[in-house]
């Protein structure tokens, strides 16, 4: 029983996937925020909803550098920070 096969007969492209991989971070640019995310979640017995915070500050880091595309913060699923974010911030029609 023959069990080679044919590698040549196909031709196989790659492609990069759509979300969840991007470059490396090889200069360490966000460094800071990532550490600050990985503390949060060893602190925290890596429970990752306690450190939405940071992990937001490490995304939008990532994607200020371009090391990965940028989206809305919304669709990374940040939506709630943002809004409370948003209402925290005085408004200017209060100004006299």
């Amino acid at each position: 029983m023959s069990t080679a096969m044919n590698f040549g007969a196909k031709s196989f492209k790659p492609r990069p996937p759509d979300k969840g991989s991007f470059p490396l971070d090889h200069y360490g640019e966000c460094k800071y925020f990532k550490e600050k995310f990985m503390k949060c979640l060893r602190e925290n017995n890596f429970e990752s909803a306690l450190c939405r915070l940071e992990s937001k500050s490490y995304l939008e880091c990532r994607m200020e550098r371009q090391l990965m595309a940028k989206e809305p913060m919304e669709k990374l699923g940040f939506k709630d920070l943002i809004d409370g974010a948003k209402e925290a911030e005085p408004s200017e029609s209060g100004k006299g």
